[in-house]
């Protein structure tokens, strides 16, 4: 697999044979491999075939893509098991170099979760697809920018991805492992963003308990919609839609502990239905477990973000843009040594894989 199309270059070398490393009847090189999972990374493995036949003029097949993958990914998974376990015996991770105006900004972690779809049967498409939690982790200094306005904008800089196929246990150690990269331990303010998963809020209690955690605001607002919807039947009315921006309003500007108190007043009168009175509960308890995750005004005053769109964001582009086209199923090994390659290149790492392709252009990451 990997064999240039011999008619092309059997006759000479030419100056892209040099430059991609190709000698005369070589399977392939590291040069032509590092180009091929490039490709691979950003579009389907038949679109990067027809990209690099058309820019190069050498014939590779999807086939011979995917298996070059397969074994740089799995380089790359052990490599990180490596890393891993030393953290885990206690090794000491040696913070990214960063300058001193970037470490000066607060250091936002979030985390969400992303279904895609998977093959129920390894190497067979046939059977009902299964879809599989992807957790991705993001984690950017909260900068700002000068529109030509003259509008003063956030800004996230230096963003660091973090995604994994599994349980919230196996999430836990390669967050850890980035926040350590990323400076956590002197950063000045460190802020942690998600929604109202249980299991993620277990991340920030184990992993960054310290942190000033945010609970997103619109998904905070939801729960408040469905306490009113309890209350009356439906959100369509006047009347409910008035008592939803009240509690709203009271919830964004500081007044947190009035809602609490209202749900907890309204879910001990008589007269409700089983149903209205056990959503009430819940919500009044959601609000309860995250009362200081829901100061929105505070968090305003200390120019933090209120929701959690940066990880959101994440998911669409580090997973759903890759994982997600139209038929795609994947196989657990094929995703995870993909995923690992695309991590690798969002985090301006990806050059560390091929270390003896010789380096003539910067690594960067696509998320400055």
């Amino acid at each position: 697999m990997g064999r240039c199309s011999r008619g092309c270059r059997e006759s000479q070398r030419v100056p892209l044979d040099e430059a991609l490393g190709i000698v005369p009847y070589q399977q392939s090189s590291e040069e032509l491999v590092r180009l091929g999972c490039l490709l691979s990374v950003m579009m389907p493995y038949a679109q990067a075939s027809e990209v690099l036949r058309q820019w190069s003029g050498l014939s590779v097949s999807a086939a011979s893509l995917w298996n070059w993958v397969q074994q740089v990914g799995q380089r790359a998974e052990s490599a990180l098991a490596e890393v891993l376990s030393a953290q885990g015996s206690g090794e000491t991770v040696t913070p990214e170099a960063i300058d001193d105006a970037l470490a000066a900004l607060p250091l936002a972690i979030g985390a969400d979760g992303v279904m895609v779809p998977f093959r129920p049967t390894p190497k067979t498409s046939v059977g009902a697809i299964q879809w599989r939690e992807i957790k991705v982790g993001i984690l950017a200094r909260l900068g700002t920018r000068v529109t030509r306005a003259g509008e003063t904008l956030p800004q996230l800089l230096r963003r660091r991805l973090v995604a994994v196929l599994g349980t919230i246990d196996d999430f836990i150690p390669p967050l850890q492992l980035e926040a350590t990269r990323q400076g956590v331990d002197a950063a000045t303010v460190v802020v942690w963003l998600s929604d109202g998963g249980r299991g993620f809020w277990r991340v920030y209690r184990t992993c960054f308990a310290t942190a000033i955690g945010v609970l997103d605001f619109f998904h905070a607002a939801s729960h408040l919609a469905r306490a009113t919807e309890a209350l009356f039947g439906s959100l369509n009315s006047a009347e409910a839609q008035a008592w939803f921006h009240r509690w709203r309003h009271w919830l964004r500007h500081g007044q947190a502990q009035r809602v609490r108190a209202a749900l907890t007043s309204l879910m001990h009168l008589p007269g409700w239905s089983n149903s209205a009175r056990s959503t009430l509960i819940q919500v009044q308890a959601y609000f309860q477990r995250h009362e200081r995750h829901t100061r929105y005004q505070h968090f305003e005053q200390l120019g933090l973000p209120l929701g959690s769109g940066m990880v959101e964001s994440a998911c669409k582009w580090l997973i759903q843009q890759r994982f997600k086209g139209v038929g795609m199923r994947w196989s657990e090994d094929g995703f995870n040594h993909l995923l690992l390659l695309r991590l690798a290149w969002a985090n301006g790492r990806f050059e560390q894989l091929f270390p003896t392709v010789p380096k003539s252009w910067p690594d960067r990451s696509p998320n400055p």
